[in-house]
């Protein structure tokens, strides 16, 4: 036998091996998530309304015509490029701030990092509606802190300033408090990484002439690109469907709707419109894009990786 042939065998050998280490966890998957996903592929299908959930009328067959009406109406477009941008703007910022919070923390010593990560773990372990209350009350155009300190250094236009009439403020002020609850998931996980990087690594990198930027570079950040990948896969499909922040924070998605995501659209259609099988529609849409991102996302980084080798 070729080492060839042996170094496939041995890549069989792991497949499977992991397949059984992983097929308690899909099954318990499949049974939480395969029939609900199920029911939302149905109902889509169908004309469901108010009077089909409330008083028991028939249901009517309709086959792809709610897709149809989806995507033959512009305000769906128009909402599916805000997530989009939202979404690339929120995952972006927690990956800076976690990732440049995480090399901080270490460095510095216990102290700082424990007070660090106690302040990491708070804003984590807040409840999406508190903490969207909270930020909401800081910048309050009348009450709100931020407005008053910015009024006191000399900045006299934020007084009475609303934060969520703008648009594009709107959006800065939510991702701002979506970036704040999110950051401590990526600092703990790149944080684990840095430390499980064996310091003789760093010193041949720095031995060989190479500066901080250089070993960062060519070092840490190649050994830490499986973490990145799942902190940035899991940033993805949390801020693809936010919901809570911009529902609370711009009141339902802000004036005239012009902060409206995905989630929110759909639940709008769903429950305030009494159409959940166009509801179920968006749903399905939804879950597709975050699928197709996760998986074009992951076969670059598999590609990367060969190239590597």
């Amino acid at each position: 036998m070729s080492a060839g042939d042996g170094m496939t065998t041995t890549r069989r050998g792991d497949a499977l091996a992991a397949a059984r280490y992983l097929a308690p966890a899909a099954l318990v998957l499949v049974g939480l998530l395969g029939y609900p996903m199920y029911q939302l592929v149905l109902i889509s299908f169908y004309d469901y309304g108010q009077e089909q959930a409330s008083a028991g009328a028939p249901l009517t067959f309709i086959g792809f015509d709610n897709y149809q009406r989806l995507f033959s109406e512009p305000q769906f477009w128009g909402v599916l490029g805000q997530t989009v941008a939202f979404a690339a703007a929120c995952v972006a910022g927690t990956l800076l701030v976690g990732g440049a919070l995480a090399v901080l923390a270490s460095r510095v010593r216990a102290v700082p990092r424990t007070l660090l990560f106690l302040a990491a773990l708070g804003a984590w372990a807040t409840p999406a509606v508190a903490g969207s209350t909270v930020w909401l009350f800081l910048f309050d155009a009348d009450l709100g802190l931020v407005n008053e300190v910015l009024v006191g250094l000399g900045i006299h236009d934020m007084a009475g300033y609303s934060w969520t009439y703008d648009k594009l403020v709107a959006f800065a002020l939510v991702a701002g408090e979506v970036i704040w609850c999110s950051f401590p998931f990526v600092m703990v996980t790149l944080y684990a990484g840095i430390r499980a990087i064996p310091a003789e690594v760093l010193e041949a990198a720095t031995l060989d002439g190479a500066s901080t930027w250089r070993a960062t570079r060519s070092v840490v950040l190649p050994l830490l690109r499986p973490l990145i990948a799942v902190a940035t896969i899991q940033s993805i499909i949390w801020d693809f469907k936010l919901f809570t922040q911009i529902y609370v924070m711009t009141g339902g998605g802000g004036v005239a709707g012009q902060n409206l995501v995905l989630n929110v659209y759909a639940y709008q259609q769903a429950f305030a419109a009494s159409d959940y099988g166009l509801g179920s529609a968006i749903g399905v849409v939804m879950t597709v894009v975050l699928l197709v991102v996760t998986l074009f996302y992951l076969r670059a980084l598999r590609r990367r990786g060969e190239e590597l080798a």
